[in-house]
């Protein structure tokens, strides 16, 4: 480190942020000691498991670098007093849900985990303490965590001296995650850029100094904290906005004949457009695009852009339609009605690699499909059991879920397969006895279009593929 005031980092929140965040730093700064703590033991205990299939989150990479960091420079624990206390720069990544109540309620954040982190660090924290803002915020947020910073302890300001002195003092940098879940070790090991907003050079240099320990100083991007804040919030609506777009381009291609593949490569081919997130699919989840698109139309009504709201909140609109439309299309197809039927799900986890469920389009297109007196059979590599039934536990009948093992068990008897993540496993998949085991005429719904179509009609299957 360039710096040798810094030894200690914790990070308040052991979440898909948090987690994957504090290992990659520990395994390039091995001079520092990282402590991610979390108030929930039972998070904690598999953080800590010896069997690492365990961890709460499964990256690709992940494992590796928990087997070489955990217990040498990175700790994991629920010692939050005791680690903020020892923290030269504290993390927040704790979760920020969109409130269910109240003012704002279905679009602006909930910011009851940050207000409680920044109430623990003012009472903990001691010397001077750089506090920075990892999870997904509203803008004008670090405006909120230096008040209540600030009201513990009056802060003598940020400067050197003070330092030096010992002074208890606080100073807030944003330092949005542009993680993408699948790929996120990869994502922090060679990022596009790291954003750093702050208010004073010597807390920004505090947190360059560390990402420059592997991250090509050209890429690390520094600005005042509200454009920090705001950055994050308006690159998961762009992103968030692709697909939306290539999901409506995907209705046109099945209503006039075109491809949407083909489409998709003729424009992405376009240097001005490129190819990125114009894969058609049944719509994005996750924990962050639909949650800070919403968190952007409060602000813009908030601040009476009522136009610009509108056309954000419209890409929500077509996310939600996109997967309406795919239940309905199975509705169709089969007849018309679904009582007494049973359909396998593949798929479960909002997209491949990764285990996250949160906001999973596979949870609406489900419980749209049980509404209509469907038996659900369940099949997801890394989604647990558990994770599954939790999401269906005030919407159905828990008779008509079943989840399995493998996805041969999932077909057994179903009348139809929808494909609502894209695993790489069910390319390779013995098709064949698939369909043998189906009751006939059997359907496969590929919401995700990358399934070999011809060869499943040669099969026997009845195939529906989205946008063609």
């Amino acid at each position: 480190m360039k710096n040798k005031f810094i030894k200690n980092i914790c990070c308040i929140g052991a979440g898909y942020v948090g987690g994957p965040t504090m290992s990659v730093i520990a395994f390039n700064c091995p001079e520092l000691r990282v402590d991610v703590v979390d108030i929930n033991k039972e998070r904690i205990e598999a953080w800590n498991s010896e069997d690492f299939s365990k961890l709460p989150i499964f990256e690709p990479g992940l494992e590796d670098i928990i087997k070489k960091c955990r217990g040498v420079n990175l700790f994991f624990s629920n010692n939050v007093e005791e680690s903020i206390s020892k923290a030269d720069i504290i993390f927040i990544s704790v979760n920020t849900p969109t409130k269910k109540k109240g003012i704002g309620a279905g679009f602006a954040s909930d910011l009851k985990w940050v207000e409680s982190s920044a109430r623990q660090i003012a009472k903990f924290a001691r010397n001077h303490t750089v506090v920075v803002e990892k999870s997904t915020l509203p803008v004008k947020t670090a405006e909120t965590i230096k008040s209540i910073l600030n009201s513990s302890e009056q802060n003598e300001g940020i400067n050197k001296m003070n330092i030096q002195n010992n002074q208890k003092s606080f100073s807030i940098v944003s330092n949005p995650e542009f993680l993408a879940e699948g790929t996120a070790i990869n994502d922090l090991q060679k990022p596009d850029r790291v954003l750093i907003g702050g208010e004073d050079h010597y807390s920004i240099d505090l947190i360059s100094d560390i990402y420059q320990n592997w991250v090509d100083k050209e890429k690390i991007i520094t600005t005042n904290l509200w454009s920090s804040e705001l950055s994050k919030l308006v690159s998961n609506a762009f992103l968030a906005q692709r697909i939306s777009s290539i999901n409506s381009i995907s209705a046109i291609c099945e209503a006039t004949g075109a491809n949407i593949n083909e489409v998709a490569k003729a424009i992405g081919t376009d240097t001005r457009i490129g190819s990125k997130f114009l894969q058609p699919g049944p719509g994005f989840g996750g924990s962050c695009f639909k949650k800070d698109i919403l968190n952007l139309v409060y602000l813009c009504k908030f601040y009476g852009l009522n136009e610009v709201a509108d056309y954000w909140e419209q890409v929500v609109d077509i996310n939600q339609w996109q997967q309406n439309r795919i239940s309905s299309l199975v509705i169709r197809n089969l007849f018309g009605t679904l009582s007494n039927k049973k359909l396998a799900v593949y798929g479960f986890s909002f997209k491949a690699n990764t285990n996250d469920t949160r906001e999973s389009p596979s949870i609406n297109v489900s419980i749209n499909l049980l509404q209509e007196g469907a038996k659900l059979s369940f099949y997801d590599p890394k989604v647990s059991e558990k994770q599954i039934l939790s999401e269906f536990e005030n919407n159905i009948n828990e008779k008509n879920v079943l989840v399995n093992n493998t996805a041969l068990k999932a077909a057994e008897g179903a009348d139809a397969i929808i494909v609502l993540t894209e695993w790489e496993e069910f390319n390779h998949l013995d098709w064949e006895d698939i369909f043998k085991i189906m009751r006939k005429p059997a359907w496969v719904f590929d919401t995700r279009v990358f399934l070999d179509k011809q060869y499943l009609k040669n099969i026997g299957f009845k195939v529906w593929s989205l946008g063609t």
